[in-house]
């Protein structure tokens, strides 16, 4: 099994990442797969809509966003790490999902989602329901922890003082493992969901 982790810290060294280290020992120790990518500090345009992806199957800007729709489309799981920025996750972050979500047509429901948000005090609750967006339009499944999935800490180095944080995210790994292994097991046994043709209404008609 593989889970594909998106850091949008710019920094190499951060809080965020610490986060992200907890929970990748977790995923290693089960036997799972990680990639871990920085994007934070790469230069991500934002979605124009300009419906191009619908017609290359790709967005049109080919930068990193291109580079990870096929993990994506390979991973069993996708956490999503950022640190808090104006009481809301890095807008490098943002630019990239709104572009690998839209642009992408592959089956995203049944994958695992999990958010981490990490920050000096304020903003991750805010943070952390901003990433949670991308999963929840996805049908996919959101890992929990035993907290909402934030850590704390300012200078790089230290969220490790933070053991509550750090115990919510080795509970979110493992938790996260258990619902990979299970919709695994269980998609085997009864395939996925029935899925519907999709409604679209608008609200002026």
């Amino acid at each position: 099994m593989k889970v594909l982790m998106i850091n949008g810290s710019p920094r190499a060294e951060s809080n965020t990442q610490l986060a992200l280290d907890e929970m990748i020992a977790i995923f290693e120790a089960e036997g799972i797969e990680v990639e871990c990518v920085q994007v934070g500090n790469k230069e991500i345009r934002g979605c124009i809509a300009c419906g191009k992806c619908s017609e290359l199957g790709k967005c049109v800007f080919d930068d990193i966003v291109n580079e990870l729709a096929p993990k994506l489309e390979e991973a069993d799981g996708l956490v999503l790490g950022s640190p808090v920025h104006y009481a809301s996750a890095g807008g490098t972050i943002i630019c990239l999902l709104d572009r690998l979500f839209y642009s992408t047509s592959f089956e995203k429901r049944m994958k695992v989602g999990a958010a981490v948000a990490c920050a000096r005090r304020g903003g991750t609750t805010a943070t952390f329901d901003e990433l949670n967006k991308y999963f929840t339009i996805s049908e996919m499944p959101v890992a929990s922890g035993n907290y909402w999935n934030i850590v704390h800490g300012r200078a790089s180095g230290e969220a490790v003082q933070d053991a509550e944080g750090m115990q919510n995210a080795r509970t979110v790994a493992r938790n996260m493992v258990f619902l990979m292994k299970s919709i695994a097991l269980g998609k085997e046994q009864f395939g996925l969901p029935e899925k519907e043709e999709r409604a679209w209404t608008h609200f002026i008609r």
